[in-house]
């Protein structure tokens, strides 16, 4: 049994230390994930906050069919994804002007070169941008992205395609060494 499983299995039996220690090995990855979905900072703080919570809430109902990290990222996208949607029922306009004059005077290269990337991706179509995310930030592979997105793989593979062609278009030339430096649009928010 790996050690996560052991410690599901202490979470679900009660062990406040497991449930604090399963949060913590997987916060970094459930805060990234919302963070790329969702692009505003405050929104995807909540977004993580609520994908935690429902980690605990669900805990006793893991049956261990799907593999636990698999597990955190559905319940992270879905909260990202239930965060946009409130964030869409707000009367408050959308900022994508914060996006539209990013400039970081003293910051090195390969930080703009992120952040365009961070720019770009906001601007991608919401269902390839999760996509996206899960593929390059979470390191998930077609399968898994499938099970948590309730889509078949061909669906994942389109999605995938069509999420990087509208980010390559959007970053242009620049898209293809920003590719090379940020292993397509990893790294932390």
């Amino acid at each position: 049994m790996t050690s996560d499983a052991l410690l599901v299995k202490r979470a679900q039996r009660g062990d406040r230390n497991a449930v604090d220690a399963l949060l913590r090995e997987n916060y970094d990855i459930i805060r990234a994930v919302c963070h790329r979905i969702i692009i505003n900072t405050s929104d995807a703080e909540d977004a993580t906050q609520m994908a935690l919570i429902a980690i605990v809430r669900a805990l006793p109902s893991f049956d261990g069919r799907a593999k636990f990290s698999t597990w955190v990222y559905r319940i992270a996208t879905n909260a990202a994804l239930d965060e946009l949607r409130r964030i869409k029922r707000r009367d408050i306009p959308n900022d994508d002007a914060q996006f539209e004059n990013i400039s970081v005077t003293d910051a090195t290269h390969a930080v703009d070169a992120q952040m365009d990337v961070s720019a770009a991706l906001a601007q991608v179509a919401e269902e390839f941008r999760v996509a996206l995310v899960l593929r390059h930030i979470a390191d998930l592979d077609y399968e898994e992205i499938a099970v948590i997105l309730e889509v078949p793989v061909g669906t994942v593979r389109s999605r995938l395609s069509r999420g990087r062609a509208q980010l390559t278009a959007l970053l242009g030339n620049q898209g293809e060494s920003t590719h090379r430096q940020n292993n397509d649009i990893g790294g932390q928010p």
